[in-house]
Parts: C-alpha cells; structure tokens; sequence
C-alpha cells in the first residue's frame, strides 16, 4: 500500500517489526524480553545523534529513552511514552498469526497493534524525523519506549519514576490513548482526549472454617460456603454515580433527548450508550469486580482457609479507607469474619483540562477536524501517564483516527483476538504527533 509521506512509510514499518519482536508481558518479572524493541529502536536512531539511554532494571526488561536538547533551557519540555510489551495470546482464536504484522485489506494484524505499538511507532518516526531535522526544538523532546507497561510498569516507568527519576522531564507527557470519536445521535461528531484514569484498590478478602475429612462435614462450618457468601454480597454492591465536569461533559457530547441525558447523570440508562455501556459505567463508578477465588487442595479434605481476590478501580477523590469501609458495610455480620489485605493499591490521578500541553492538543485536533468538540474523559484502566502526574507533571492519551472510528471501536481492539490496526489511523496518528510537536516545541 502506498503511504502518504516517509515519515508514514516509517512509522508503519517500525510498527511491524515491534509486533514481530513479540515481546509478551505474561505479568512474571523473566516474561517480556522488551530488549528485542529496545535494540529495534536503537537501530532505528542509528547516526541521528540523539542521547540514548537504556534501563534494564531485571535481565531483558529493558526501557529505552533517546533524547533531543532544546536550544531554550526555559522552554516546555515534551515526553513522548511509548510502552513496547504486548499482553498474551491465547492461539486458537486467532484468524490471523499474532506476530506476523500481515497487512491485510488496509489493516496491520497482530498482537499489541492497538496496545500500543502503533503509537509508540509514530512516537518513535517523529522523534527521528525532528533528530533529522538539524534543527533544534524549542524545548527538549524525549521519547521513551517503556518495558513493563502491561504489568503496571514496576520493570518500566514505575521503576524509572522510582529509581532514575531525573533521566527525562515528566512535565509535560503523552502516551495512550484518544483520537477516537464520539457517536452523538444528532450525527455531530466529537473527538475524546484521556485527561486521568482510574486508580487501583486491590483486595484479597480472606475466612477461616473447620478442617476435616471430606467424608464427615456434619456439625463443621464450611469454608466453601463461607467464602462463597462473602463473595455474593460483595457482587451486591452497587456503588454510586460519581457525577463530576468529565461526566457530565461526556454524557451531554452524546446530545441525547433531555430525559435520557438525565437518567445518565443520575447514573441509569447505561444501555442507550450501546457499546460504550460497560466503558462509561466504569468511567462514572467505583468498579468491583471479585476475579480469584481459591479454597482447598484435595477432594476429600475440607479446607480451613478461603481467598477471594477483588479488582477494585477507584476514581479521582475515592480513598483507599473509603473502599474499605464499604467492603465491611457490605459484608455486615460477617464483617468481623473476613480479613481484608491490601494487594496493589494506587489512587486515581487526573491532569487539568487547561495549560500549555491541552491546549496544543486540542488546536491540533482542530487542524485535522475544524470545529470538532474535545471531549476529556478518565480511562477505566491504567498506562504510564500515571506516573507522570505523581511526578507532578501532566500526561494526556493522544493519538487520532479517522471519522467513524469510535471510543467503543477502539476499546473492542484492546487485548482482543485479531487484533489489528488500520493503515490511515497510523498515518494519521504519525500526522498528528508531527503537527503537536512542532506546535508545542517549535520543532
């Protein structure tokens, strides 16, 4: 297929070797074997002269940062975070092989095409293509291609944030995902930028019962059903609306009828957002979800000791001690029979819709789609940006596709069997970065 410039060209021939190089992230510290991006990347910054860096905080789980100084000292810095690891397949499922990078009717196929290596790609073209320039930004450009990401960056950009902390700016810094269009039902169109995300309150819930032999349970208080009541009052829990500006906004971009636009704000009618119900019920909720349950070993032994492991995402303002204390409400008389232990916990972070960085942002929308209203919105899961704001500085989810690749159309590709990206969005997306960076940086 013919690209639209080089720098396209590119950026699309990086993105199918990143997805050959099958760096897959089984969630064990030995998995992902990133180095095979990290030296993909290297050689593809070859003679351009830029500060390289490399990161390998665990054998083969190497990060890499390649580095451009501003000619001005006092001028915004850009970080462009690019994750390189790709979340397992399971085989069978899939039409297409994974980590072939087949380019099929105007489509890349492969595992991570979507997650995120398209725009670590484009990240990467642009970078190179400023290095080429001869010319120096305005502000110093970084790009970094983070190890870890899927395992929520403890071997990537968690471990840089923690133990290298001053290696590049996070001042001001992009990574995934947004672009993507809103499906208002008038036919108007809106494009959505991630402002925050979703923190994470990890719970392993914990109950004792009588052991035994399997072959005489009279008179001894099962474990099993113990366990198993903790968890049907905790899939009862139905939290709250957290109605705030992003839900609002989010809702009011769909230009609904006035009654349906109420029943969302007030947190019903999920349904009338087709395949976006799930997304925008995690967007306006705590989320908890029970997904590990663990008792016994043999047949014939009753067992003593019941696990049951909960993915709890909070949102911007929910504290660790809030969630909590709504565990034991739920649990009720069986609350004092249940320990609680705190597994990942992180809180929810959210960048301001306003300053230097949004700003390019949205005026860099508006170049590719005049007109076109910006939609902030919270990612229900996690990314690197997190970091970055705990840093104190800013991070947004940037990229873009075309009219009529909606929020829900890129969800669905996430993590999915057949996963694929389209051609024109990468060409776009590369477009777009080019046409923020030189805003932003004056490169």
């Amino acid at each position: 297929m013919h690209r639209d410039t080089p720098l396209a060209e590119a950026a699309t021939t990086l993105l199918k070797e990143l997805i050959r190089n099958a760096c897959v992230n089984d969630l064990t510290p030995d998995s992902g074997n990133e180095v095979r991006n990290a030296d993909t990347l290297e050689r593809f910054f070859a003679g351009t002269g830029v500060a390289v860096r490399r990161f390998e905080p665990n054998p083969t789980r190497v990060s890499i940062a390649f580095t451009i100084d501003g000619s001005d000292p006092e001028a915004e810095p850009l970080t462009l975070l690019g994750h390189t690891d790709v979340v397992p397949v399971d085989l069978p499922k899939w039409t297409h092989d994974p980590f072939a990078a087949e380019e099929t009717d105007g489509r890349i196929y492969g595992r991570g095409a979507t997650d995120m290596l398209y725009i670590t790609a484009a990240m990467a073209a642009v970078t190179r293509d400023v290095a080429l320039s001869g010319k120096k930004p305005r502000g110093t450009l970084t790009f970094v291609g983070c190890a870890d990401e899927e395992a929520r960056g403890g071997l990537g950009a968690g471990w840089i944030a923690e133990h290298e902390p001053d290696a590049f700016s996070w001042r001001n810094c992009l990574s995934e995902e947004g672009g993507s269009h809103l499906p208002a039902t008038d036919g108007s169109d809106a494009l959505v930028i991630v402002v925050g995300e979703k923190g994470a309150a990890q719970r392993r819930l914990t109950v004792h019962g009588d052991a035994g032999h399997g072959s005489t349970p009279y008179g001894r208080e099962q474990t099993v059903g113990l366990i198993a009541e903790v968890a049907r009052r905790v899939a009862a829990i139905e939290t709250d609306v957290a109605s705030d500006e992003l839900w609002e906004g989010y809702v009011r971009a769909f230009r609904f009828d006035p009654a349906t636009e109420q029943a969302l704000l007030r947190g019903s009618s999920y349904e009338s957002l087709g395949d976006l119900a799930r997304y925008s019920h995690a967007m306006s909720h705590l989320t908890i979800s029970p997904t590990v349950l663990r008792a016994g070993n043999a047949i014939n032994v009753l067992p003593s000791t019941a696990h049951l492991e909960l993915d709890i995402r909070p949102l911007p303002g929910q504290s660790q001690e809030d969630i909590d204390a709504l565990l034991r409400d739920a649990l009720g008389d069986l609350a004092d029979r249940v320990t609680i232990e705190h597994l990942i916990t992180e809180d929810a972070t959210v960048s301001p819709t306003s300053g230097p960085l949004y700003e390019s942002i949205v005026d860099t929308f508006s170049d590719f789609f005049p007109g076109v209203p910006v939609v902030p919105t919270i990612a229900a899961g996690g990314s690197d940006l997190r970091f970055a704001r705990r840093e104190g500085g800013v991070g947004y989810g940037f990229a873009l596709h075309q009219s009529g690749q909606t929020l829900g159309n890129v969800l669905d590709l996430l993590h999915s069997h057949d996963e694929f990206v389209e051609v024109a969005d990468v060409e776009l997306t590369v477009k777009a970065y080019r046409a923020l960076v030189r805003r932003f940086l004056g490169a």
